[in-house]
């Protein structure tokens, strides 16, 4: 017989094939397209489609052929052994999602050679929750700061989308070799993977046909002398190593960084030879309405940096404010004037 399940809170938004993922990841693609085609699974009693969304509260028909099937369900993501917590490095969370600061050396995702991430720790945090928790985007092992979890299918779905569109922001802070020329500008340079595979893989500006678009907003926040600077970036798209690139690219790689900047990017006396690029804040449209705004405190490496060189760990500055119109010179203004009359 039929079983009806009705479309818990949870999967509110999701599409009917990534609901069937989630609830039987058995059921391949082209056998749940064959069941909707036959008219064996329904929503409310209608046919249905497999990009079509579901609600909380729907009701699913699902055919005895689903309910039993008896193939191996997909592995889930190894629990990771580690005796960090993730609450430690929770800055804010509500019903919706999480926001973490991640320490540099802490991957996000698994790979090869890798005991420890990210991903494999989300169990740790699930809460009153019956779904595990969603990475929503990715940031460098050895880049540390803001990094969105999603608590909900739904939240992941928004908190991607909302991630995808210019309206939000993202803002890094780097310590880099050297002073760029300009203090503010804008690095436009398409970037595509390196013949160099695996953990080696690096970008490369290119202007290739797959190369990717890649756009970096960037500002001089203060610098020593002409040996460093603190940069803060802010990437208009969101490419593989696009700070890491562009900013190697103005002849200014980020401290730590011997991907892109070789020796050149080895501290000097007491400053660390780690990474020094921290993901430091978030703007961007909640899946419930109004704005999420979250600052992450630079990981201790960076600190002892900033204390070395005078700068303020703590500032507020906005790096990037509206740039002011210039007026137009008087006879620029008299003769348009003149033109007038």
């Amino acid at each position: 017989m039929p079983e009806q399940r009705e479309v818990a809170p949870d999967d509110d938004g999701i599409r009917l094939d990534r609901w069937f993922k989630r609830h039987f990841p058995t059921i391949t693609h082209a056998r749940l397209e064959k069941l909707l085609r036959k008219g064996e699974v329904r929503v409310d009693g209608k046919r249905a489609k497999s990009a079509d969304r579901l609600a909380t509260g729907q009701t699913m028909r699902l055919p005895p052929q689903v309910i039993h099937d008896k193939a191996e369900p997909r592995p889930k993501v190894a629990a990771v052994q580690t005796s960090r917590k993730l609450e430690d490095f929770i800055l804010y969370m509500d019903k919706h999602l999480f926001v973490l600061n991640k320490p540099s050396g802490l991957a996000t995702q698994g790979g090869s050679g890798l005991k420890e991430h990210v991903d494999g720790m989300l169990d740790q945090i699930t809460y009153e929750k019956t779904t595990r928790p969603k990475l929503v985007h990715r940031l460098d092992k050895d880049t540390s700061g803001v990094l969105l979890i999603a608590r909900t299918a739904q939240a992941a779905s928004g908190l991607s989308v909302e991630l995808a569109r210019r309206d939000a922001s993202k803002i890094y802070w780097a310590l880099v070799k050297g002073v760029p020329e300009q203090k503010r500008g804008v690095i436009r340079g398409a970037l595509a993977k390196e013949g160099v595979r695996g953990k080696d893989e690096r970008m490369e500006i290119s202007e290739s046909e797959d190369a990717k678009f890649a756009l970096t907003e960037y500002s001089v926040m203060g610098q020593a002398g002409n040996d460093y600077a603190w940069v803060a970036a802010k990437p208009i798209t969101g490419r593989t190593h696009q700070i890491r690139v562009h900013l190697a690219s103005l002849g200014t790689p980020i401290i730590g960084d011997f991907k892109y900047g070789g020796t050149e990017s080895r501290g000097k006396g007491s400053i660390p030879d780690k990474l020094h690029l921290h993901a430091r804040s978030i703007d961007l449209a909640r899946p419930d309405g109004g704005r999420l705004q979250v600052t992450a405190p630079l990981s201790p490496h960076m600190v002892k940096s900033w204390q070395i060189l005078g700068f303020d760990p703590d500032d507020k500055r906005d790096p990037f404010p509206p740039l002011k119109k210039r007026a137009p010179s008087s006879s620029y203004a008299a003769g348009r004037k003149r033109r007038r009359t």
